[in-house]
């Protein structure tokens, strides 16, 4: 039996406005960012937010969670570990926004691969 599955973890959410993140409780409401009154977007389990400054990063962030995709490297129950890829840079998103548009597939598919040109 999954002990994971009865064990309640924290998600992270952030803010890509105010570049903030923080854990909390999963809820249907969802959660208001405190500086802003937005609302925050899920990240996932393993999002590790970048630094404040680092505006460059959080762009790659902002990307990354409008696509709809999450920072998760847990399987349903917990037990398994299998990390995803996210792009890091700037560059990387490029690559991925370029062959999204010339293999005509949605961005937020073409974002999880580790190669962009890689075929799904």
């Amino acid at each position: 039996m999954c002990t994971y599955a009865f064990v309640h973890y924290k998600l992270h959410y952030a803010c890509v406005s105010c570049r903030i993140s923080f854990k909390r409780h999963p809820n249907g409401a969802g959660h208001p960012c405190p500086r802003c009154s937005e609302p925050m977007p899920c990240a996932g389990h393993d999002f590790a937010a970048p630094r404040r400054s680092d505006r460059k990063a959080w762009s790659v962030v902002a990307v990354v969670l409008g696509a709809g995709l999450r920072y998760e490297g847990f399987e349903a129950c917990g037990c398994g570990r299998e990390p995803k890829f996210r792009p890091r840079t700037r560059a990387q998103v490029r690559a991925r926004r370029i062959a999204a548009a010339r293999n005509g597939v949605p961005l937020a598919e073409v974002l999880g691969r580790v190669e962009p040109s890689e075929p799904r």
